[in-house]
């Protein structure tokens, strides 16, 4: 359970905290509950950005850039921690204490840059915790299995998840094949959710629900495509329970999501949406792909890249890696020079910094942990080592 000690009505007020060495601050944001964050962020942004990360590295640096908020998939996790698809092919204990570790790791973080460091001279930064949103796929389960996995989550200090519609085993929304259970059954499963957030003294926490309607091709109603998805969505709505709907769509037509919209508007003027700027669209192939502000305009609040660090990752090591193969040791000294270059931000190029070195040597002279301290008669040329 979280305890908040701290009432915050400025959240950008930079307050002590026995975690940091004396005269050191953070923001008064990290005694927010991240659910209550999240929705703070959800009334006040015209809309919120959560780039995909499988990892507490990404999601830091995630924070390091100063995005309101922090997504972690299902298939994030499949490929990141297990180096497989996204298939329902772990458990819901996997993914929620994966999602524990990223949480922990952004209050760390936080604490590690409000030092900076000192013996270098780089100055201490302010950073918000973003708020992590996690995929719950199913809910690995029936209702009781929704119960247990929404404990998980929320005592990991999650600040919302979204469930979806599909039978178990599930399919990535961007594979053929997809069934879907009982409408009602969903409505079950989001009751449960919010019943298990309000027992454990969380009201806020954030959900949200999706269908898979548009390309499902199994399911009890005899509608298919765009329409079946327009009613779960208006069945999900009635439930009373979700924050916000999600639809996912086969490809990156504006169309079918702008005609969703305003359907589920009809009956819910006040419905807010969430958007899966997704990974599996070649966006690039798109004559006019829809922006984020145009997606904030028609109501959708929270928009998220799901696996955008894969891909960056990806793209990236490959690249190093096919210029190793080739040039050998030339290629890692080339890679140096970009991250040292003049002018640039990359704070990963002292992995010593990132990690927190200088939080913790300044913290152990606190705690009287000698071995922890920075007086040492060993001295590393600064121009030498990073």
């Amino acid at each position: 359970m979280w305890s908040l000690p701290q009432a915050v009505t400025d959240p950008n007020e930079l307050r002590e905290t026995p975690l940091l060495p004396p005269g050191y601050r953070v923001p008064a944001s990290r005694w927010i509950h991240p659910s209550t964050r999240l929705r703070q962020l959800l009334e006040t942004l015209p809309y919120v950005f959560a780039p995909g990360v499988y990892d507490p590295h990404g999601a830091q640096l995630v924070m390091y850039y100063g995005f309101p908020a922090v997504y972690f998939s299902g298939y994030s996790f499949a490929i990141g921690h297990l180096g497989t698809t996204d298939m329902d092919l772990y458990s819901s204990v996997e993914i929620a204490d994966a999602a524990r570790r990223i949480v922990a790791g952004l209050r760390k973080f936080q604490l590690t840059m409000a030092v900076g460091d000192p013996e270098k001279g780089l100055p201490p930064k302010h950073l918000h915790i973003p708020p992590v949103v996690a995929d719950m796929d199913t809910g690995y389960g029936n209702i009781f299995n929704v119960q247990r996995t929404t404990e998980l989550y929320v005592t990991a200090g999650v600040a919302g998840a979204h469930i979806e519609d599909q039978v178990m085993p599930k399919r990535c929304g961007h594979i053929a094949g997809k069934a879907l259970i009982p409408a009602q059954e969903m409505v079950g499963k989001l009751k449960m959710m919010r019943a298990v957030a309000n027992d454990l003294g969380n009201p806020d926490f954030v959900i949200i629900a999706r269908t898979d309607g548009v390309s499902a091709v199994d399911a009890p109603e005899a509608k298919r495509g765009l329409p079946l998805a327009i009613e779960r969505a208006l069945r999900y709505l009635d439930s009373g329970v979700p924050d916000l709907v999600w639809c996912e769509f086969p490809t990156s037509e504006r169309g079918p999501l702008e005609t969703f919209v305003e359907e589920v508007r009809k009956r819910f003027p006040d419905a807010r949406f969430a958007f899966n700027w997704s990974s599996s669209f070649k966006w690039f192939t798109d004559p006019n792909p829809i922006s984020f502000r145009e997606l904030g305009e028609m109501g959708v609040r929270f928009i998220f890249i799901t696996l955008a660090a894969q891909h960056a990752m990806g793209l990236g090591f490959s690249e190093l890696l096919q210029d190793l193969a080739a040039r050998q040791e030339r290629a890692y000294i080339d890679l140096q020079k970009r991250e040292w270059a003049e002018g640039t931000d990359f704070p990963t190029r002292s992995h010593h910094f990132f990690s927190g070195v200088p939080y913790h040597h300044l913290l152990g002279q606190v705690y009287d942990a000698p071995r922890l301290g920075t007086q040492f008669e060993e001295e590393l040329p600064e121009e030498a080592v990073v």
